[in-house]
Order: C-alpha cells, then sequence, then structure tokens
C-alpha cells in the first residue's frame, strides 16, 4: 500500500463513514464524455474527452475502499487504487496522482488505453453485487490529467545516485516504465531509441484520437526532468553494438524494443500494390503524418479492408475512417464475442461506420492490370470447439466463397519481434517464435541483461510492457546491489 495514503489514516476513516455501503453501491456508473460520431471522423480530436471534476468526485465516492482490494490484484504494475481513488473522493488530485505516480511512470497513458475491463476493473466487488464496476480507468485518467494540466507536479521520492549506469533499448512502455523506477532507485538512466520520437508504440501505433501525442510527451518529460537521457535515431544492434555499451559503462542492459516486425498470413495476392500491415500503415501516418501535410505517402482508398479483430485492427479502421474511406470494414474469422480488441473500441467502430464481416477469412486479393488490389476473395466460417485459448475454432463452411470489391487491405494478424537484436548480440537465447528468452525474473542469457515488453511476449498489451519494465527493474536492482 502506499505510504502516502494509507487506509488507516484518519482522513479515510472519516471518508468510509461518511456514506453507508449502500448508498454508495446506489450511484451509478460514470458516463464518459464523448465527440459525436460524425464530428470526429472528420478530425483526430481524441474521442473520449474525460471525466469532469464533479463526475470524478461522484464516481470516486463509489469505491468501497475496500479492506482486501482485489482490483490491485488485477493491475499488472500494482497500483495503490483505492488510495489514488479516495484522494479524488476527497478534492486532493494531487496527491492522487502521486499515488498513481509510486509505481506507475505513464499514468495518463494507462488511464486512456489499458483494458482496465479485463484486470483492475474486473476484479471489483461491485461485479459480486451484479452492478457496474467503479470506473478505474477513468479515474486514472482525470487524475493523471489534473497533474499534468496543473503548476504543481506530483515528485515521486527519489533515492540518493548511486554511481551506476543502465542502458535501455527502447522507449516504449516497458523501456519507460523500466527508466522510471530505475531513476528513482539512484541509477543513470539513458534509453536509446531507434526512430526520431520518444515513446515508441505509444507514438508510431496508437493514434492520437485514442492517445494523443502531446498527453505522452508530457509523461516523457516528466522522466527527463527526473533525469533520464534520451538518445533518437540509434539503433542498438546497428549504430551501436553491445559491446560499444559495454565500453561506455554501462553496468546492466535492459531490452524493450518491442515487436515491430508484421506477419502477414501467406495468401496469393499480398505482395500486390495497396496491400500493407497495420504496422506501416499506422507508423505513416501517426509518426510521419502522412496524409495530413507530412511527405510520407501513405494508400489512400474509398474502400478499406482490415483483417483481423485486435485493437490494432480497431485503431487501422477508425484511422482509415478518418482518411477519408466510405466503407470500411473489419474481416476478422471469428464471431464478435471472440474479438480481443476492447468493447469500447469495438463501440467506438461501430458509431464511425465501420462494417464488421465476422466469421469470414480472406484467402486471395486480386489485383488489376496495373498490379493494385482491386478485390479479395472471402471464405465464410463458422465456429467449432474450443482451441487452447478458449476461443471457438472456426472451420471453413464449404464453398461459401465470396469476391468483395477493395483498394486497400491493411493486414492486422500479429506482430514479432525484429530479429536485429537477437542477431546483433551473441549468445542471447530466443524462442522459436524469435521472442528473448528469459527467467522468472525476466534475465536473458547474457549476464547483466534484462528483457520485457513485446520483445518477450509477442505483441500485447501497454500495462502488461510496463508490469515488465517494474519486475525488470527490481530484479536488476536486486542484482546490482548485491
Amino acid at each position: 500500500m502506499s505510504t502516502i495514503s494509507p487506509r488507516d489514516a484518519q482522513w479515510r476513516q472519516e471518508l468510509r463513514d461518511a456514506m453507508s455501503a449502500k448508498e454508495r453501491t446506489a450511484i451509478p456508473r460514470a458516463k464518459m464524455p464523448e465527440l459525436d460520431p460524425a464530428y470526429r471522423i472528420t478530425c483526430n480530436e481524441e474521442v473520449n474527452q474525460g471525466l469532469n471534476e464533479e463526475q470524478a468526485v461522484v464516481e470516486a465516492t463509489r469505491c468501497l475502499d475496500c479492506p482486501d482490494p482485489q482490483c490491485v490484484t488485477g493491475c499488472p504494475v500494482n497500483i495503490n487504487i483505492p488510495g489514488f481513488i479516495k484522494n479524488i473522493q476527497r478534492g486532493n488530485f494531487i496527491e492522487a496522482a502521486a499515488v498513481l505516480k509510486e509505481t506507475s511512470a505513464l499514468p495518463a497513458v494507462c488511464g486512456r488505453v489499458c483494458p482496465q475491463e479485463k484486470q483492475c476493473e474486473s476484479k471489483c466487488i461491485y461485479h459480486k453485487m451484479k452492478k457496474q464496476p467503479v470506473a478505474i480507468g477513468y479515474l486514472e485518467r482525470f487524475a493523471a490529467d489534473r497533474e499534468q494540466q496543473s503548476e504543481v507536479k506530483a515528485r515521486p521520492a527519489m533515492a540518493p545516485r548511486n554511481g551506476k549506469r543502465v542502458a535501455v533499448v527502447g522507449s516504449g512502455p516497458a523501456g519507460l516504465s523500466f527508466a522510471g523506477d530505475m531513476i528513482k532507485l539512484g541509477y543513470d538512466v539513458t534509453v536509446y531509441e531507434a526512430l526520431h520520437q520518444i515513446g515508441g508504440v505509444l507514438k508510431y501505433g496508437i493514434p492520437e484520437f485514442r492517445l494523443p501525442n502531446a498527453v505522452v510527451d508530457v509523461e516523457i518529460n516528466a522522466l527527463a526532468d527526473m533525469g533520464v537521457k534520451f538518445v533518437k535515431d540509434c539503433v542498438i544492434g546497428k549504430t551501436l553494438s553491445r559491446e560499444d555499451l559495454m565500453t561506455e559503462g554501462f553496468d546492466g542492459i535492459f531490452v524493450a524494443s518491442g515487436a515491430g516486425l508484421p506477419r502477414f498470413m501467406g495468401i496469393p495476392g499480398e505482395n500486390l500494390i495497396n496491400v500493407l500491415s497495420s504496422n506501416e500503415y499506422l507508423t505513416r501516418i501517426n509518426l510521419m503524418c502522412a496524409g495530413r501535410g507530412g511527405a510520407t505517402p501513405v494508400p489512400m482508398g474509398k474502400r478499406i479492408a482490415v483483417i483481423g479483430g485486435g485493437n490494432t485492427a480497431m485503431d487501422s479502421v477508425r484511422t482509415a475512417r478518418r482518411m477519408g474511406a466510405e466503407h470500411a470494414m473489419i474481416v476478422y474469422r471469428r464471431s464478435e464475442a471472440e474479438m480481443p480488441a476492447r468493447l469500447e473500441e469495438v463501440k467506438h467502430a461501430k458509431e464511425e461506420g465501420v462494417e464488421f464481416m465476422n466469421l469470414c477469412n480472406p484467402i486471395e486479393y486480386i489485383g488489376d492490370e496495373n498490379g493494385r488490389v482491386k478485390a479479395m476473395r472471402i471464405q465464410r466460417m463458422e465456429l467449432g470447439e474450443p482451441d487452447a485459448s478458449g476461443r471457438r475454432t472456426p472451420i471453413e463452411i464449404p464453398g461459401a466463397i465470396e469476391e468483395i470489391e477493395v483498394d486497400v487491405v491493411i493486414v492486422s494478424v500479429g506482430v514479432s519481434p525484429n530479429p536485429l537484436i537477437p542477431n546483433s548480440f551473441e549468445g542471447l537465447d530466443v524462442t522459436r517464435k524469435g521472442t528473448l528468452e528469459v527467467d522468472e525474473t525476466l534475465l536473458t542469457s547474457i549476464p547483466n541483461m534484462y528483457a520485457g515488453g513485446d520483445i518477450v511476449r509477442g505483441g500485447a498489451t501497454v500495462i502488461l510492457a510496463m508490469g515488465d519494465g517494474r519486475n525488470a527493474a527490481a530484479a536488476m536492482h536486486q542484482k546490482l546491489s548485491c
């Protein structure tokens, strides 16, 4: 539990005594204010507008301040959830942000993109009462945004510098989380980023209508103010080798270079013009400003199909609508119930006019005389028995094949780690999927080199990557302190 907001503090006891549990549970869950769908597809403005002060305080009042808060067990970075929520209830928003920053380097990011419905909120006691859980994600965003907008900042406790140096490969959520914990523990931290902007997937992979770059930049600047050094345009394994890092005098390395190598399905026509990965499509638009004044080109189409059912697929198809697609489709081989995307993302996509072609699987892309995709053949599917993941296996319906006109196809069926890191670090063990092998402490086969995030997990969530960053920092700190 937080040292600055303990549950036995008098003010928390007074908050609990001020209202009965029956009164608290009778309060309806707050609704997130959103931009109108007809307007938001014309721009890149953030869809979710955030709770106002009154909404946040009322929603925080719903929290029962449980003596054994299970919501905390659902959080990969172990945020003291009741501690920050009760600070919101009493109107101390900066203190709420301070509680968040004890364990999270990116609270404003997590409040926007974490799947709280599958994590902290899924553990909320309200579920046992057949009621909607406390809106933990909304409240996290509120506290973080209020602190970002305030002249008064929440400053985490900093240990004295210990004279040791650590390098971080990659500035995505795992790398930033690791850097935040290590700088607080007294280390000199340098983060190396291959691209020209800091933020990794937070910048190139997530559109601004879901996560504004300005929000990410404030979090990054806070780390810089704490002493974290950032080096851009530096590809570890190419610009600098492991030996170069050792020569620089680093005592430990944390590899958090993500999984930026897109997967394809291996079907005919994937090499046609205007068939590309979500990774390329979103990077061109989000990072390179393609189609919005930037010099980088990107395919612009009227009929765009996005293959897949995850959050990245939703980001791609919703981006396509904003880029002028008149007919944007999600093509997914399972039913909507099996979709891994957040329910909110599916809801927003439907509101924005996206067509969902579920139980469909592309089997071929067809090109015109100039080598551009003009149509795709899809196989209709039905659901069979559950597979190892618990989702029902899609099975082909014999003869149920259709041809659909398209002029752009965006493939979003998963990603793998770039092989550059494994190939350039001699002695680094990798799995058959190309991810790095680590032990329970996230230590790789190379001494004092740890790894986490998507380069270990494959494609996963922001918050799981952040959890890896925190766990690796704790393990490296213990090792280097011996």
